[in-house]
């Protein structure tokens, strides 16, 4: 996806390291009131590719959708993304249900296996702010339980470096039809092969019972 290059980091060495990196599961006051009906979270971490690959994994996960979020509807395009001039970031709108799966579930999920939410506007091997870890609430209450749950993972010491991971606003718009199920459509994309499927084996690793 972009054009730096950096070595691997900590996260995505093996799926044997997921023990290594687990984060703490959310605090019971986190996982309710859970509600009724499908909900929506948006989360950014890098290319949308993996985050996508991953969340369609989860049990309770009813569909992932690649766009932007965080920038106006009018520059929300791959073409003027790229220029790391619009304020969006590559995200995800993750519609699940909310008895099979919580939204405090869904953010462990993204801090341990989805992406590395130490590195700042950049997720390897992509550099810029459209690459910055970000989660954008739908409601107050995912605002609550994100502010939250990145208190307690800063307070347990979850990683070597501090979190960078902002909530922002914003709304998010779909990207490209190119860029939907991308994963899916080419499995043997270099990329793909390198990055996202890692992610995958980590997330069904650290994850085996709420993966499907």
């Amino acid at each position: 996806m972009g054009a730096g290059v950096v070595a691997l980091g900590w996260v995505f060495t093996s799926t044997s390291a997921v023990a290594e990196r687990a984060v703490p599961i959310p605090a019971a006051k986190l996982d309710v009131p859970r509600g009724t009906g499908p909900q929506v979270a948006v989360f950014a971490g890098g290319c949308f590719w993996g985050l996508e690959a991953v969340f369609e994994h989860v049990r309770g996960v009813r569909s992932v959708q690649s766009g932007y979020a965080g920038g106006t509807a009018a520059t929300a395009n791959y073409d003027e993304v790229s220029t790391e001039r619009t304020g969006h970031a590559e995200a995800v709108r993750i519609v699940y249900d909310p008895a099979q799966v919580s939204y405090a579930i869904l953010l462990r999920v993204f801090f341990s296996v989805a992406h590395d939410p130490t590195q700042l506007n950049r997720q390897t091997p992509d550099v810029g702010p459209s690459y910055r870890s970000a989660v954008f609430p739908q409601t107050p209450q995912q605002r609550m339980v994100a502010q939250r749950y990145m208190a307690q993972l800063g307070a347990a010491k979850s990683y070597p470096r501090p979190i960078a991971t902002k909530i922002e606003g914003g709304a998010f718009y779909p990207a490209e039809a190119y860029h939907q199920n991308f994963w899916r459509k080419n499995p043997t994309h270099p990329y793909i092969v390198r990055w996202d499927k890692p992610k995958v084996a980590a997330f069904r690793a650290g994850f085996p019972t709420l993966a499907r």
